[in-house]
């Protein structure tokens, strides 16, 4: 099983980074070289989440570690930790090769025959598709997008905010209720209720579309 290396502390990290962006060309590389080769684990971790979509795990980390790559090229240290960032370039590269082959399985069968009915008519790929096939990517980019958010809603509510918005929703398998009985609850109006859900709905959708 493959050793990893230890990930960068958030010092080194942020002086890997100014040297990447700010040191000489030789400084720049070893940085870069560094920052992807500590950060290995994150293309693993993640990679090991698609293993069954039906694509080898070599293959996997292969396309995971291009994702890593443009993270290390594009990260902007204002935006907080790279580990963070990298992981959403990753699932990104991940989820375009998915998409790309399911496209082109499509392309390619969709009019194979697979049999004949009872009548001796010709059943193609195309006439059973849609009966219940569990669209694997999109299940897993649902999946990954409602972990971003519950990561979000930690990060960027307020502990009230948040509050109401798990009441509001029934989020963490509780059962949603009205603005009403959620003021009743808090002990103020409705339409304050109102106004913090609105107001958080609006971070959380900033944030998301970042």
């Amino acid at each position: 099983m493959k050793t990893f290396q230890k990930p960068l502390t958030s010092r080194e990290e942020t002086e890997y980074i100014r040297l990447l962006k700010e040191g000489t060309p030789q400084e720049a590389a070893q940085a870069k070289r560094i920052l992807i080769e500590r950060n290995l684990r994150l293309v693993a971790h993640i990679a090991h989440k698609y293993t069954n979509s039906g694509e080898e795990l070599e293959d996997l980390i292969s396309i995971g570690c291009i994702g890593l790559i443009k993270a290390v090229d594009t990260f902007d240290s204002g935006k907080g930790r790279l580990a963070t960032y990298a992981c959403r370039c990753i699932d990104n590269e991940l989820l375009m090769l998915l998409r790309s082959k399911k496209k082109t399985s499509k392309e390619v069968s969709l009019f194979q025959s697979i049999g004949q009915d009872k009548e001796g008519n010709e059943i193609r790929l195309m006439d059973v598709i849609e009966q219940q096939q569990t669209d694997v990517v999109e299940r897993m980019e649902l999946e990954n997008n409602v972990q971003r958010l519950f990561r979000l809603m930690d990060d960027c509510l307020t502990p009230r905010e948040k509050q109401i918005i798990v009441l509001r929703y029934g989020l963490y398998g509780r059962k949603e209720i009205t603005q009403n009985e959620i003021g009743a609850m808090l002990g103020i109006s409705r339409s304050y209720v109102s106004r913090i859900e609105k107001k958080a709905l609006n971070k959380l959708k900033e944030k998301f579309a970042c």
